[in-house]
């Protein structure tokens, strides 16, 4: 860690300038040539905070981290990082790479229907490690869109040039979106093994006497314990199953309650004392919102 270096780009043009690359030929939105990156430090290892958004698809690219592991990208596999996100990536650049990173300024997309649209695409929220993998017909689609994007901004700007390039950073968008709905589907074995893995972290939770101090397991702490972005497992788990991460917890949490109710003498307040609930009204209200009855109607009907 020692040779870490935290370098800050607020703009593109300070992008193309860290990398030897020509000034840009718009100040807000660029697409650059892979090919053509320089090494931005000769350490072992840089850190990289950005400050507009970052779209790429990369090949035969140096390794990069999530958290302490390393992850391989000699494949083609597109990722994205909205303004502020870290990067910390290792400087052996492979001389073979290729591929291009479309960078997009926020203020590009001020007034426009993008501006706030673009928080709905949570992939920009998920981990280097949950990055797109792309078939060959997929690449072909989205090389063609950043190729009109390109085309656009090197002819003469008018006042139809914002808009047809945001429309294409959006068809680009939606794209993705449903490319990554295919690849939630399509990656059985991995997402299957998260998906047991969740399974398993719930019901050992549940089973812990340090819910009572700890209380509900929150989203975030799911997340980490599966090593994968809350956003990442919330998207797969709709995809797969129809529900949210929470509605999962929630689901685990109704599963030991109606055990207890229907195993146990506990009274209801002491049953969502155990499960972690500071009050048993709180308990008792979401109990009956996931099955129509209350805990106490729930337990009669074993009488």
């Amino acid at each position: 860690m020692a040779n870490q270096k935290l370098i800050r780009i607020k703009t593109i043009s300070e992008f193309h300038q860290l990398n030897g690359l020509p000034k840009p030929e718009h100040p807000l939105i660029s697409i650059v040539d892979y090919a053509k990156l320089h090494r931005t430090t000769n350490q072992e290892s840089t850190t990289l905070l950005f400050g507009y958004y970052t779209i790429s698809l990369k090949r035969g690219v140096s390794k990069m981290f999530y958290g302490q592991q390393q992850y391989d990208f000699d494949e083609g596999v597109l990722y994205f990082m909205a303004p502020n996100q870290i990067l910390r990536t290792n400087n052996s650049l492979n001389e073979n790479r290729s591929g291009w990173l479309l960078l997009i300024h926020p203020d590009f997309l001020w007034n426009t229907s993008l501006a706030t649209k673009i928080k709905k695409y949570e992939y920009f929220d998920y981990s280097v490690n949950e990055a797109l993998f792309l078939s060959e017909k997929e690449e072909d689609i989205l090389n063609n869109i950043v190729q009109n994007i390109q085309q656009e901004y090197h002819s003469n700007i008018d006042k139809f040039s914002q808009d047809i390039i945001i429309s294409q950073i959006e068809t680009l968008l939606n794209y993705s979106e449903r490319f990554y709905q295919r690849q939630f589907i399509t990656r059985k074995i991995s997402n299957h093994e998260i998906l047991a893995r969740l399974e398993k972290l719930l019901a050992n939770y549940f089973n812990q006497e340090e819910l009572i101090i700890k209380g509900l397991p929150k989203v975030q702490d799911i997340a980490d314990a599966l090593h994968i972005s809350p956003k990442y497992l919330s998207g797969l788990l709709k995809t797969l199953t129809g529900q949210s991460t929470q509605q999962h917890i929630h689901n685990k949490l109704i599963e030991v309650a109606k055990e207890k109710l229907s195993t146990t003498n506990l009274s209801v307040s002491e049953i969502a004392y155990e499960l972690g609930f500071e009050h048993s009204q709180s308990f008792s209200k979401l109990f009956k919102t996931k099955t129509n009855i209350s805990p106490l109607e729930f337990r009669q009907s074993f009488n």
